[in-house]
Parts: C-alpha cells; sequence; structure tokens
C-alpha cells in the first residue's frame, strides 16, 4: 500500500492557543478518515497542514511524488465566472458530455442549473453546490472535504455520500454530520487538546471504541451516566442498517451497554408531557398556506400531540420553515386556522439569530431568563448548563460580541431551553453546531418531556431525537413516513428520476408531467382520507406506548411464568394489529401520492 502523506512531530500554534502539538501520523491509498472534534479545536488546521496550504511551526509534512490533492475549504472565492466556466474550466461541451463521471456530478448537483448563468447571482448554498461540483469532476489522489455537507439538503448528502463510496482516491473529511461519517469513512481522527486521537471505523465503531477507553478509567456510576455509552445504546437499539455492519463489534457492544436504560422512556415522557400540557397542544384545521403564487400546504388538518417528537423533513422551498412560523403563531395563516392548548409554553428556533447587546456577557444572558432549571429530574445552574454547552472557565464572560457565529447559535438555543417550553419547534439547531455540542443537546432533549417539532439536513439528528418523520413533499400535503428518511429519500428518486437532467448552456424549459391514469382526488375526498390517515397514526402511537409499558410489565414479571404467558399473548395481538394497521396507512397514502 502507498503512502501518500507524512506528518513527522509536526506542532502549530497561534499565539497562545497550541492547535497541533507533536504530531505525527499518515495517509495511506484507500484511506477514509473522518476528522472530529471541537469547534476551534484544530480540525480545519489540520488537513490544512496535510494538504501542504498551511505550513508548521515544527516538524516536516511529507508528500509522496506527484501527489494530487483536491481540496475544499470551508470559505471560497468566486472569480467573475458563469457557472460552467467556474465548474468546468475550458472543457469543450462534448468533452465533459461525454464522461459519465462527469455527467453524474452535474444532475446530482446541478441538476436543471443554466450553466450561462453567473456566479455572482447564486445564494450561499448554491455556490457550495458548484465548488463541490467543481472538485468533483477531476481526478485526485487524495481528496480533502473541509465541512462538505454545509449548505446540502437530505437527498445531497445522500448522492455526495453514495457519489464517494465509488471513488477510488484517499478521503479526509471534516463534518459534524454523523450519518456522513458513517457512511464513507473507515478510520476516525479525533483532535483534542493539541493530540489526534486515532480509531479504526467509522463514527459507530469511534463511539463504541471511546466509551470503552473511557469505561476503562471511570467508576461505576461515572460510567453510567456517560454520554458516550447512551449514545452508543442507541446506535444499538437504533435503525437496523447501523447494528448490521460487519466493523460494529456487536459482543463488546452489548456487554458496554449492559444495564443501560433505554434513551427514552416513551410511558414517562407521555405521561409528564400529559400533566404538563394536557390533550391539545396545536391543532391545525383546514390550514392553508402559500408564498406568493404557490400554495405550500393546502387545507391541512392535524394534531401535535403531548409527547410527540416529529422530524420534518422536505425539498427545499415546500414550505418547512413557514409551517413552523404558522406553528409558532408568528405568521397569519393564509386559510384556516391554527389553535394552541391553554397550557402551552411555547419555544421557536428560527435560523436567524437573536441579536444581544454584544457587551452582554453569555452567563447574564442566560442568568436573564432563569438561574436554574430542572431536565429529567435533575437541577442544573445556568453556568452548569454553559459548560454543557461548551461554555467553560473564562467563556462564560466573554463580550457576547466577540463569540463565534457557532457560539452565538448556541447561546440562543440554551437561552429558550432556560425558559423551560413545554413545546419546541426547532429549524435546523445543528447548524455550527460540534458533534460534542450535539450530544449535549440530544442528552437533554432525551430528558425533556415535551412537544418537538424539528427541521434538519443532519439525518443523524432528526434520527436520534425524533420518534416519527413526517414530509412536505410540494404537493400541498404532510405525509406520515413509517420508514423514516429512507422512505423519504426513495419517494424523492421516484419523483426526481423522470425530471433529473444535466445541465446545460441554457435553461431548458420544465418537463411536464405525465397525466395520472386515474382521477385526482377532490378535495373533500382528500381531507376525509387524510383524517383516516391521521386516525390510524394516533393508534399506531397509542400501540407504541402499549407496547412499551407491556416491555417493561414482562421485565418486572421475569419470574411470574404466568403472568409472562398473558402480557406475551397480548402483545402479540397488539403486534398482529400494528402490522395490519400500517398496511391500511400505506393504502391511505397511496391514494394521496396517486
Amino acid at each position: 500500500m502507498t503512502n501518500l502523506v507524512n506528518l513527522q512531530d509536526v506542532s502549530l500554534a497561534y499565539g497562545p492557543l497550541v492547535l497541533l502539538d507533536d504530531v505525527s501520523l499518515g495517509i495511506d491509498e484507500g484511506d477514509r478518515i473522518g476528522v472530529v472534534g471541537r469547534n476551534g479545536g484544530g480540525k480545519s488546521t489540520l488537513v490544512s497542514v496535510l494538504s501542504g496550504r498551511t505550513p508548521p511551526d515544527t516538524g516536516r509534512v511529507v508528500h509522496s511524488r506527484g501527489l494530487r490533492i483536491g481540496f475544499l475549504q470551508q470559505r471560497d472565492t468566486f472569480p467573475e465566472a458563469t457557472v460552467g466556466g467556474f465548474v468546468l474550466g475550458d472543457l469543450a461541451e462534448h468533452e465533459w458530455a461525454g464522461d459519465a463521471r462527469v455527467r453524474d456530478v452535474l444532475r446530482g448537483l446541478l441538476s436543471g442549473w443554466d450553466l450561462d448563468a453567473p456566479m455572482a447571482t447564486l445564494s450561499g448554498g448554491e455556490r457550495r453546490r458548484a465548488t463541490l461540483a467543481r472538485l468533483l469532476i477531476d481526478s485526485h489522489d487524495l481528496v480533502v472535504l473541509d465541512e462538505p455537507t454545509n449548505h446540502l439538503d437530505i437527498e445531497a448528502i445522500a448522492w455526495l455520500a453514495e457519489h464517494l463510496r465509488g471513488r477510488r482516491e484517499a478521503l479526509t473529511v471534516v463534518t459534524h454530520d454523523r450519518w456522513f461519517l458513517d457512511a464513507v469513512t473507515n478510520r476516525t481522527w479525533e483532535v483534542v487538546d493539541g493530540r489526534v486521537e486515532r480509531y479504526e471505523g467509522g463514527y459507530a465503531a469511534y463511539v463504541l471504541a471511546k466509551a470503552e477507553r473511557e469505561r476503562l478509567a471511570a467508576a461505576a456510576e461515572e460510567r453510567r451516566q456517560n454520554l458516550m455509552r447512551k449514545e452508543l445504546a442507541w446506535l444499538r437499539r437504533g435503525p437496523p442498517a447501523r447494528t448490521s455492519k460487519p466493523k460494529f463489534r456487536i459482543d463488546a457492544a452489548n456487554e458496554l451497554i449492559a444495564g443501560e436504560p433505554p434513551v427514552r422512556n416513551t410511558v414517562e415522557l407521555v405521561r409528564f408531557a400529559s400533566t404538563r400540557l394536557g390533550k391539545t397542544v396545536v391543532d391545525t384545521e383546514d390550514l392553508t398556506l402559500a408564498a406568493d403564487d404557490t400554495v405550500l400546504l393546502d387545507r391541512l388538518t392535524w394534531q401535535l400531540g403531548p409527547g410527540d417528537r416529529i422530524g420534518l423533513v422536505g425539498v427545499n422551498g415546500s414550505g418547512k420553515t413557514t409551517l413552523l412560523r404558522a406553528l409558532a403563531g408568528e405568521r397569519a395563516p393564509d386559510g384556516g386556522r391554527v389553535r394552541h392548548g391553554k397550557t402551552v409554553n411555547l419555544a421557536h428556533l428560527s435560523q436567524s439569530l437573536v441579536e444581544l447587546a454584544p457587551d452582554l456577557r453569555p452567563l447574564q444572558a442566560v442568568e436573564e431568563i432563569r438561574r436554574h432549571i430542572t431536565i429529567g429530574g435533575r437541577e442544573f445552574t445556568a453556568s452548569q448548563m454553559l459548560e454543557r454547552f461548551g461554555f467553560r472557565g473564562e467563556r462564560q464572560w466573554t463580550p457576547i460580541g466577540d463569540l463565534s457565529g457557532g457560539e452565538r447559535r448556541r447561546l440562543q438555543l440554551l437561552r429558550l431551553l432556560m425558559n423551560e417550553p413545554n413545546v419546541l419547534l426547532m429549524d435546523e439547531p445543528t447548524n455550527d453546531l460540534d458533534i460534542e455540542t450535539l450530544t449535549e443537546l440530544e442528552d437533554l432533549l432525551d430528558g425533556w418531556p415535551g412537544s418537538l417539532v424539528v427541521v434538519s439536513h443532519d439525518r443523524y439528528f432528526l434520527e436520534r431525537v425524533s420518534d416519527r418523520v413526517m414530509a412536505l413533499l410540494g404537493d400541498g400535503d404532510l405525509l406520515f413516513l413509517p420508514g423514516g428518511i429512507e422512505e423519504y429519500l426513495q419517494r424523492r428518486a421516484r419523483q426526481t428520476d423522470a425530471t433529473a437532467a444535466v445541465p446545460g448552456r441554457r435553461a431548458e424549459p420544465g418537463t411536464p408531467a405525465e397525466p395520472d391514469s386515474a382521477p385526482a382526488l377532490s378535495a373533500a375526498e382528500r381531507r376525509t382520507v387524510q383524517k383516516e390517515a391521521q386516525r390510524i397514526e394516533r393508534r399506531l402511537d397509542r400501540i407504541g406506548t402499549r407496547e412499551s409499558e407491556l416491555h417493561e410489565q414482562m421485565a418486572q414479571a421475569a419470574d411470574d411464568y404466568a403472568r409472562l404467558a398473558e402480557l406475551d399473548s397480548e402483545l402479540k395481538t397488539l403486534q398482529a394489529e400494528k402490522e395490519e394497521l400500517e398496511e391500511q396507512w400505506l393504502a391511505e397514502a397511496e391514494k394521496l401520492s396517486d
């Protein structure tokens, strides 16, 4: 195996801040490395040194002869050029149009774009896609990507992961997207306190190995409280695709999480949430939302119940943010109404940052909301909460005007949580948060008993904190997806297969949809079908709650065989009803998608 890059005793500091301290490591052909660590801890510095872009203070960086490195940095400068000129350079149209890989990249990232459009007219997210496309159409020996998933939606991230898996180059990627790490990497480097800790395997294997290391150094109660073990428990009990990978050492994982309680006690959360919220949380009745001449939601009747944890996905422009604003009462409906329960205390984390006085300190900003908070049965001070969100020591007294965008985002989120809301609407909460902060946030939400609707392109976070996935697919409906994100991607693939196109030198007119073989449902028929689907969803929720109760009762009656048989019989009856209801729901969903 050929060695591509070697770091030998490399150190680098900016003033008193030491980012790399006597680091020695290497990259070989076939390596696919994920780089993780705290924001500001040196991840971007490490890959910049590896790529030869930043010289170290001491030590050596050795590249193999003729090494070709493709580097995607977090921020790019753009020349005054067209999209085609920026992405394709001097390639003639017949050259790039005849190259299958170039066509795949253009179709995956720039489908339907006008290559004659000026780069200056693109949004930040579109420029990110163009920069990524420019990198991927070339061949390299080593591809280095610094936060490649920023500004990409769930579909684009899934496409990028699949594309990178098919490439032969070595890969080094810095990202906070844990699903993406597991999908594309086979080694993990953690940058911490100037060191680079190395682990075999992707994110799931890294969680296991780090939890094992911490277990050996911790006392029994400290081990039980360890967040990495809790996250590992979720990984093992979560989607089957995570736990069936050969690289995941199942026996070791099972031993490590023995006695670890479930991530969320669903029964207890629903019971506690019901006492605080009552039966009515947020109801919509014939809700219609529009943007300009586009109808985003058409007469939606839907209920957000006590303890519901909803992950909301959808294509860009389908109305996710608009729906959250309507649910929060920040936007008037274009038709119908939104009703809140009498005891609802709602908080809305929007994508825009709340401006705070620049001379205010983080501790002061949190204490003006509340000095103490109780989460999951434990009481925390404002200072302790700030520490959990990455504001350690003197950072709690740093003027807000001197904080980074990511730190201000964390502070905004913490202020919302300190107000102890019982309904939480979150629009892209993971923006600018590192993995450590995300893990802390997930732990807080595990013990939080309210109702939650979260919009996020971070698939791992969405699957981690929500119990159900609902989708806006651009057709005016809100659909429940029993198959979660995977079902959403499959539906979107079916929608776009017929219309996906390689970009051209001029914008191509839209392709008319094929006429439906069956007549479309009337508005009244659609509402009837939607109500039936929602009735089934509510029954499925109740079955899920009862299943959790039965599992607990079976654990308590382990030595009572007669009682176990009785509980097992009820459980099997419920599971049979659940399968029948899921088939009924799918039949109703098909009517809506026709």
